[in-house]
């Protein structure tokens, strides 16, 4: 549990940054994921910077889809895509509307609600591992596209101590100590985005996913 004073929600401007100082500013920072049963908070121990036009790992880089549309709007939204035809992935947009750049959170620590993590996972070994990777991070937290947009900079209010209206926050929290912050490529981007060092963790960090080199796809 997190103390009063690291429960102060974001504003708007936090994200309306650029997105290499947004992301390793997110680590340490707390997700908080209202649901029907109650809220769920993660830690964030590990996220990824994309920096859209001008990174050839970004789903941007091509421009605007239907698909990637809420990376082209306002900053402090969250971006959900769907992957490999199984999993969801969470991103929080950050940067200038119009500048499509966003933060994929990878891993963290669910420090509040980790019954409804665990019924949400109920794959998951040990809770060092609810939510380490993106895919888990969303299963965990029960996202998905129909959270695509959500506005996590929303007026903050409660309802008998809890929060209401998005169904998201970023609080606070205690973000990481610099020197405890490491840096390097994305897990499995590849092409001309792997040279990028812009994934950002806590070192140590029971949390924070394995790091997998791109893999090409060999076609049968």
């Amino acid at each position: 549990m997190i103390t009063d004073s690291e429960r102060v929600p974001l504003t708007r401007s936090f994200f309306d940054r650029p997105v290499l100082e947004v992301a390793p500013d997110l680590v340490g920072r707390v997700l908080v994921r209202a649901t029907a049963d109650g809220p769920i908070e993660v830690r964030l121990t590990e996220v990824e910077a994309y920096a859209g036009p001008v990174d050839p790992g970004s789903h941007a880089y091509r421009g605007r889809t239907e698909r990637n549309a809420v990376m082209f709007g306002p900053p402090g939204h969250s971006y959900v895509y769907f992957t490999y035809g199984m999993w969801h992935c969470l991103n929080l947009v950050c940067g200038p509307e119009g500048t499509p750049s966003g933060v994929l959170l990878r891993a963290g620590e669910i420090i509040r609600g980790a019954d409804l993590a665990r019924a949400n996972r109920p794959t998951s070994r040990k809770d060092t591992d609810l939510a380490q990777g993106p895919a888990r991070l969303a299963t965990a937290l029960a996202v998905d596209r129909s959270l695509n947009g959500s506005d996590v900079c929303d007026p903050y209010e409660s309802v008998a101590g809890e929060p209401a209206g998005s169904p998201f926050r970023i609080l606070t929290g205690t973000p990481a100590a610099a020197g405890l912050v490491r840096s390097g490529p994305r897990t499995g981007v590849g092409g001309e985005g792997a040279v990028h060092p812009w994934r950002y963790w806590i070192d140590g960090d029971p949390t924070v996913s394995p790091y997998r080199a791109h893999a090409p796809r060999r076609r049968p």
